[in-house]
């Protein structure tokens, strides 16, 4: 991996939950949660040893080749970005074996954009209100500071998704 040291940015695992290229939307529990009618173009999962602020395992992205739903994968959070959904804090990790170019940020940050657009309207034909929004890019550390450990009472999010 590239950086080492202090400076370095987090490690984490992340379990894959929606392959890159997938239709298949699914929840940190396993269920489906939609079909999209676009493929995501992110390998999208969840890091099982923390809690996000909105109750649900806290969102990753890994950047490359098409992981297998199921993977495990050891990884760096070179940033996170932040997300509001239905008023709440939604922060995803942005990882990868390598450190990001400006392009990549750039373009996980549109894609973002355009997925709280998305996510705003399918809350309101759910009839689930609050703000939708990416509100832009942080630092991958402090995203996981907001975020709690997870213990064995943790039964799945409070909220449906």
């Amino acid at each position: 991996m590239g950086a080492q040291g202090p400076q370095a940015p987090p490690e984490v695992e992340v379990l894959i939950e929606i392959p890159r290229g997938s239709f298949i939307k699914r929840g940190s529990t396993g269920h489906v949660d939609f079909v999209s009618p676009l493929p995501c173009p992110f390998n999208y999962g969840s890091v099982p040893q923390y809690i996000g602020l909105e109750g649900d395992l806290l969102d990753a992205v890994v950047l490359g080749p098409r992981l297998p739903f199921g993977t495990r994968t050891r990884v760096r959070a070179w940033g996170a970005v932040v997300l509001t959904d239905r008023g709440m804090t939604d922060d995803k990790l942005i990882c990868s074996h390598e450190p990001l170019s400006p392009d990549q940020r750039r373009m996980v940050l549109r894609f973002f954009h355009f997925y709280a657009k998305c996510k705003g309207v399918l809350n309101l034909l759910r009839r689930r209100p609050g703000r939708n929004a990416c509100d832009g890019w942080c630092d991958a550390k402090a995203a996981i500071a907001r975020a709690r450990v997870r213990d064995a009472s943790w039964q799945g999010p409070p909220v449906p998704f």
